[in-house]
């Protein structure tokens, strides 16, 4: 199932001009504040009529503006978890999921981890749950479509940390596309199996996370303290005196600090480029465990003394971030080999996700 999306709206001083496509699995709609996410999805859901545009999922028009087509909200088929959850307070759990429809009730309760809270009513829950108990009375709609408007952003580190897990496995069970808004980076490396980078009302770059992270095209938009790539490798050893799990990618391992899990695990890193460093030679007697033998793919001016550098390996792509004059006194140029270097300690244990990591990335393995 697939969502088609183009759209065209002025409001006062603001346009918004976008077009992209969304398949199975989650797509983060990321850009700053104002850049015109939470009105496309308003869009889609039936909120906001657009002046111009064509909005489909899979075979079924919701919203065409030439042919004069625009399907009420409440047929749309589509579930809405907004940044506050939005339950009934005199509701218990039970009730409240019961008031989005009865599909697949006990999947969706078991999938979410909902059977100890049922009874509750949402003043007992804490934010993480009552967002689990809003994303399940979406899902027992049966939508075609998920929306989810930065459902995080309201949390603490820790209720943030308690629900990702639930996330990931809804992102790795759903058989339809979702829309999740924010603009976290780390957020949408963790989720994301697409992306669409949407600034001042335009697309300005879409596709699968790992290309779009890695490009040095988008690294201005993330910010040099925020831009990174996606590898996703499988853990093949655990080092119990060291405390380090040997993960194998496409082309060489890494070495990451924790447990990661038995031989065989699915593992997908954000690797920050300001925290890749570039060699023209395999370097000897380093600290750093993590060298990796990479192409370079392009080098992207940023705004001040840096220089994003786009690199290649194997089926694996990096970003790196280096000044102005490193990439001039190294030669640095497209199609050099250069080898990267990643110390084990430079990935926050938040930047690594072990489990599915969507339909996308485990095809590509």
């Amino acid at each position: 199932m697939t969502l088609v999306v183009s759209l065209k709206h002025a409001f006062d001083g603001f346009t918004l001009d976008a077009q992209f496509t969304a398949p199975v699995g989650l797509t983060a709609l990321f850009g700053p504040s104002g850049s015109g996410k939470t009105t496309v999805i308003n869009a889609i859901a039936g909120l906001l009529r657009p002046s111009h545009g064509r909005i489909v999922v899979e075979d079924r028009v919701l919203f065409d503006s030439t042919q004069r087509i625009n399907v009420p909200v409440a047929r749309r088929e589509i579930g809405y978890v907004f940044q506050d959850a939005r339950l009934f307070p005199h509701m218990s759990v039970a009730r409240n999921l019961a008031y989005g429809g009865q599909h697949n009730a006990g999947q969706v309760v078991r999938m979410l981890g909902l059977e100890s809270v049922l009874d509750r009513r949402p003043a007992r829950l804490s934010g993480g749950e009552r967002q689990r108990v809003a994303l399940g009375r979406a899902l027992m709609r049966n939508p075609r479509i998920l929306l989810l408007d930065e459902p995080l952003s309201a949390l603490d580190a820790p209720r943030k940390a308690e629900i990702m897990p639930y996330l990931e496995r809804l992102r790795d069970a759903t058989d339809v596309p979702i829309l999740y808004v924010s603009h976290d980076v780390s957020e949408v490396a963790r989720l994301a199996n697409h992306i669409v980078l949407l600034d001042q009302g335009q697309v300005r770059l879409s596709g699968p996370i790992d290309d779009v992270l890695s490009s040095t095209v988008a690294a201005p938009y993330f910010g040099s303290g925020e831009a990174g790539a996606v590898i996703t490798g499988r853990v093949v050893g655990y080092d119990g005196d060291d405390q380090l799990t040997a993960v194998t990618i496409s082309k060489g391992r890494l070495m990451l600090p924790g447990d990661l899990g038995p031989v065989g695990t699915l593992v997908r890193v954000r690797v920050p480029a300001q925290e890749v460093i570039l060699s023209l030679h395999r370097p000897t007697g380093m600290s750093a465990l993590n060298v990796i033998e990479a192409q370079i793919t392009g080098l992207g001016q940023e705004h001040g003394s840096g220089v994003a550098v786009g690199l290649q390996s194997g089926n694996d792509r990096l970003l790196a971030r280096v000044t102005r004059r490193s990439a001039a006194a190294m030669g640095l140029a497209t199609g050099m080999t250069v080898f990267a270097l990643i110390k084990a300690t430079a990935v926050p244990a938040h930047d690594v996700t072990t489990g599915g990591t969507g339909r996308d990335q485990m095809a590509r393995r």
